[in-house]
């Protein structure tokens, strides 16, 4: 049988075509040349497997459809998912004020690191330290790249070549197949599971505790919960136990929870509260409930976030100057009680009646479509097993995967849910400015389905 690969076109055979060298003038040559090959790549394996390869002209239009999308860059989407924190999609949307420090920032210098009154050098991340430090109590702060490199710069800074006591029942993996026994394995410090997934003693601690001990470490599972037989101790005895000891407490509380605030439930932990509880240092992520950009922050004891500040960890994983900005704005409107601007927060508090009133709106103009009661969720490992009563515009169709298909590859792309026979809209996660928009491209998209 002959070798259907053999059918398929050289590289230069596309690039030199009339398709490839108008796509070559759009998107550079070398974008162009990359596609083909990774399309002709993709081509070759088919046939390995049987296959019939596509014709040339197949080829080309995958070619340069893949070049155009690579060299888009970050497209903004319509998220109708009811997802809040949609960590696909971005997580934490920024708020108009930090939009606008992080284009300042990005357009001309900057006093980023530089102390103006003495000319000297001065800390990147000093004033938003100021106000972590602020708004929860904590001694110290330090901000970094995401809670991720929290972790492993606190291990690697306190525990390297020492133990690290952690429950079975918190040794959670989080996004993108990242487990935290590989970051901790990654930190040079040795992994010391106690208890068992489901319940774990303060006795399960202390029998792990020996002079080799280098910290203890409790993570708050975000992306799951653990309900019925369980049982975990209180950051206070795990407190009192560390200080017996003399090794530090570490609480990864995750979501980014400033204070205790409603509609959050309060099994979610604070991070005022778990260092008012004795913890020696809290870390958690910018871009979840915070509703900032992607960073890790760690508060706590001065000492210790001293020894951190000095590990050589801590330049590889600091933040940029458009982080920075847009942290800042964030945290100074949390100071301000102005938290309720932030699009995170006004997706968590927007009341139903508002939303079914939109949704009432919009049906009108999308034929077949109805409002039904619907429930968003926190996302983005924070929250989790709690639904926010929420109201979906609810469009039933024969094959509602290929209508989700064809919004999320529309203009603008929206992405949805499929339940049931229907593709479904959730308008928790739609800013109000964007809901006309939401109904042409489903009204189009219809169309081309």
């Amino acid at each position: 049988m002959p070798d259907r690969r053999r059918r398929l076109p050289s590289v230069d055979s596309l690039l030199r075509s009339d398709p490839g060298r108008r796509a070559s003038e759009r998107s550079g040559r070398a974008v162009v040349r990359r596609a083909i090959r990774s399309v002709l790549d993709d081509a070759r394996a088919a046939s390995r497997r049987g296959r019939e390869p596509p014709d040339e002209e197949a080829l080309l239009a995958r070619a340069v459809a893949l070049a155009a999308r690579m060299s888009s860059g970050l497209t903004p989407v319509i998220n109708a998912t009811g997802v809040i924190l949609h960590t696909n999609l971005g997580r934490a949307p920024l708020p108009e004020p930090a939009v606008r420090a992080v284009e300042r920032a990005a357009r001309g210098y900057t006093d980023l690191e530089v102390d103006r009154e003495s000319g000297t050098r001065g800390r990147r991340t000093s004033r938003a330290e100021f106000l972590l430090e602020a708004l929860t109590g904590a001694e110290a702060a330090l901000v970094l790249n995401n809670n991720a490199a929290a972790l492993l710069l606190a291990m690697a800074a306190l525990a390297r070549r020492r133990d690290v006591v952690v429950s079975r029942g918190e040794l959670i993996e989080i996004g993108g197949e990242f487990r935290l026994p590989e970051i901790m394995r990654a930190s040079g410090a040795k992994l010391v599971e106690v208890g068992t997934t489901n319940r774990t003693r303060l006795t399960d601690y202390r029998a792990a505790m020996t002079e080799r001990t280098g910290l203890i470490l409790k993570v708050h599972p975000s992306n799951y919960r653990v309900v019925g037989f369980a049982e975990s101790p209180p950051v206070s005895s795990l407190a009192a136990l560390a200080r017996r000891a003399a090794v530090p407490l570490l609480y990864d509380t995750g979501s980014g929870l400033l204070e205790p605030v409603r509609p959050v439930p309060g099994e979610e932990p604070a991070a005022n509260h778990a260092l008012a509880d004795g913890a020696d240092l809290v870390c958690f992520s910018g871009d979840k409930l915070l509703g900032g950009p992607q960073a890790g922050v760690v508060l706590g004891r001065a000492d210790l976030i001293a020894r951190l500040r000095r590990h050589p960890i801590a330049r590889a994983v600091r933040v940029d100057k458009m982080t920075v900005a847009a942290l800042e704005t964030v945290l100074a409107m949390h100071a301000q009680a102005r938290r309720d601007e932030l699009p995170v927060w006004r997706s968590l508090t927007e009341r139903p009646t508002a939303l079914r009133a939109r949704a009432r709106q919009l049906v009108g103009s999308i034929p077949g479509a109805s409002v039904a009661a619907g429930e968003s969720v926190a996302g983005g490992g924070s929250v989790p097993g709690y639904g926010i009563p929420s109201t979906v515009i609810r469009l039933p169709e024969e094959r509602p995967e290929r209508l989700a298909t064809r919004l999320r590859v529309g203009s603008p792309p929206v992405f949805c849910r499929v339940e049931d026979g229907a593709v479904l809209f959730d308008l928790r996660t739609v800013e109000a400015e964007d809901d006309e928009r939401l109904a042409r491209a489903i009204r189009y998209a219809r169309e081309e389905v």
